[in-house]
């Protein structure tokens, strides 16, 4: 029983940190598209 549950808990926290870094980068990707679209609109507007 000790053995299945090192495993689960090695499962979960490598799942945890790999779904954490996913997060980090998408959330860069998105703020930094949004700030390239914000400048091209205000460009635009000029």
């Amino acid at each position: 029983m000790d053995e299945q549950l090192r495993i689960i808990l090695i499962i979960i926290v490598t799942v945890s940190i790999f779904g954490l870094l996913v997060f980090v980068f998408v959330r860069n990707y998105v703020k930094n598209k949004i700030d390239y679209l914000v400048k091209k609109e205000k460009k635009k507007l000029k």
